[in-house]
């Protein structure tokens, strides 16, 4: 309680102080997130930021580093630094995630990813927080590994979870519902999936559509004859259909 109480707190003084941001934030953030903070700024480079924003449609400020040196400066830090206790990851991704700069969210589920198969139960209102906020493609879909690893190890916060999101009007959470399984191979709870699917019929929503062709072109890999027969019932949308039979 206290952790999510504080991060709340946060995130309303940020619009209730005259100093900046970034100031505030710096001095709440636990001490292993300024020190990714510092490491990161000081590896800034204004001349690819830019057009990192424009491919990801002005939705997000850069530092304009790139994947792999983001993937190099966290193994740096790691190095010397250790990965976060299982009691400080979850504050210490929602700092990250609180930041501008969108390679700080990468940081962060980079984080999340290494200790998937250790974090908390209570983690899932962390993930969930980050599939909801400054949300896109490109941090969601990696997000819905590490929430099929977390569903996995506590079924009981599956079944909640994914009750709810399902429903949601939240495209990202629906997202999420459907790719959770992408990495569970014969273990997939196939009519699950097609459950989810049924009740996604009738979108037009691109991340949604796109969603529902990959997972099945997923699962195809283990069963493409399931999968073939589910395509000629359902009436999915052309851009499922296509996704799903890409390789069949």
């Amino acid at each position: 309680m206290y952790l999510w109480s504080r991060y709340v707190l946060r995130l309303r003084y940020r619009f209730a102080q005259d100093y900046s941001t970034t100031e505030y934030l710096w001095r709440l953030m636990h001490l292993y997130a300024t020190k990714l903070k510092s490491l990161f700024e000081k590896h800034a480079n204004p001349s690819q930021a830019a057009p990192m924003k424009k491919y990801m449609r002005d939705q997000f400020e850069y530092l304009g580093i790139k994947s792999p040196q983001v993937k190099e400066l966290l193994r740096e830090h790691v190095k010397l630094h250790g990965l976060p206790t299982l009691d400080e990851i979850d504050e210490i991704a929602l700092d990250l995630w609180s930041l501008p700069q969108r390679e700080f969210q990468y940081v962060a589920m980079s984080l999340m990813e290494r200790l998937e198969k250790k974090l908390p139960k209570p983690s899932i209102k962390t993930l969930e927080y980050m599939i909801t906020h400054n949300s896109w493609w490109d941090t969601v879909d990696n997000i819905s590994h590490i929430v099929g690893a977390h569903f996995r190890r506590f079924p009981d916060v599956k079944e909640k979870y994914l009750a709810k999101w399902r429903k949601s009007k939240n495209i990202w959470l629906r997202r999420t519902a459907i790719l959770f399984q992408l990495d569970y191979k014969k273990e997939t709870d196939f009519d699950l999936l097609r459950n989810i699917i049924r009740e996604n019929l009738g979108s037009d929503e691109f991340f949604i559509n796109k969603a529902i062709g990959w997972a099945l072109r997923q699962y195809a890999y283990v069963d493409a004859k399931a999968v073939k027969k589910f395509v000629k019932e359902t009436d999915l949308h052309p851009l499922s259909r296509r996704e799903a039979m890409k390789h069949l």
